[in-house]
C-alpha cells in the first residue's frame, strides 16, 4: 500500500494541514471501501486516511504533482492532479491539492469548484472549508468566506488557521472588530510565538476600548 502526502506546509502555511491519502489498487467496489478518516497531525493539521481503488500511475503522478506544487509549477502539478481526480474520483486530497493550485494560479472560479467537490466527498474536512474561505475572501464573497472559516471552526475548533483566517476576515474586511479580537485572542493562546497576534490583539483592543 502505498501513502500520498500533500504538500507540506511551506506550501500549505494558509491551512497548516497534512494530508495522507492512501491509494490501494484494490479491487474494492464501493461498498467494501472504508470511509474516510479525518485524523488530527502536530502542528494543527490534519491527515485524512482514504483508501481507494487506483493504480501506480496514480499514485506516482500524485507524488508528482505535490513536488511540483511545492516548486510553485502550478500548471504543471494541475495537470497531474486532473489525471489523478479523473482515475480516482473520490480523492479528497487531490480535489484539495487541485483547488489549493488553481487558486495559486489566481482562477478562482476553478479552485472553488475543486473545493467545493471536496466537500461534496467530505462535507467535515475542516482544510477544504478552510481553503474555500480563503477563495471566497479573494473573490470578495466575505460573507461566504465567513460561513466557510466557522464551518471548518464547527468541525475543529482548535483549527488555529480557520481561526487566524476568520480574525483577519472580521478586522479588515468585515469592519468587526469584536469578532476579530474574540478569534486574534483565540488564535494568540494557540500560537504565543507568533509575534504578530499581541500587536493585533492590543490594536483591536485599543480601538474597541477594551
Amino acid at each position: 500500500m502505498s501513502t500520498l502526502r500533500s504538500a507540506r506546509p511551506s506550501l500549505l502555511r494558509s491551512a497548516g494541514m497534512l494530508v495522507v491519502l492512501l491509494l490501494t489498487g484494490a479491487c474494492a467496489t464501493p461498498e467494501a471501501r472504508r470511509p474516510a478518516k479525518l485524523e488530527r497531525s502536530e502542528g494543527g493539521g490534519f491527515s485524512l486516511r482514504q483508501e481507494l481503488q487506483a493504480s501506480h500511475g496514480a499514485r506516482t503522478d500524485f507524488d508528482r504533482a505535490l513536488h511540483l506544487l511545492e516548486r510553485e509549477q502550478y500548471a504543471s502539478a494541475i495537470e497531474l492532479l486532473e489525471g489523478v481526480t479523473r482515475e480516482a474520483p473520490e480523492a479528497v486530497a487531490a480535489h484539495i491539492d487541485l483547488g489549493i493550485a488553481h487558486a495559486r494560479r489566481d482562477d478562482l472560479e476553478r479552485a472553488q469548484r475543486s473545493l467545493e467537490r471536496a466537500l461534496e466527498l467530505e462535507p467535515n474536512h475542516p482544510v477544504a472549508h478552510n481553503e474555500l474561505g480563503i477563495v471566497h475572501r479573494r473573490a470578495g464573497r466575505f460573507a461566504e468566506a465567513r460561513r466557510s472559516y466557522e464551518a471548518a471552526l464547527a468541525i475543529h475548533p482548535g483549527f488555529h488557521y480557520a481561526r487566524k483566517n476568520l480574525a483577519i476576515l472580521c478586522d479588515l474586511y468585515l469592519a468587526d472588530p469584536s469578532c476579530a479580537l474574540e478569534h486574534y485572542q483565540h488564535y494568540g493562546r494557540a500560537n504565543p510565538a507568533d509575534p504578530e497576534v499581541a500587536m493585533w490583539i492590543a490594536d483591536l483592543e485599543n480601538r474597541t476600548g477594551r
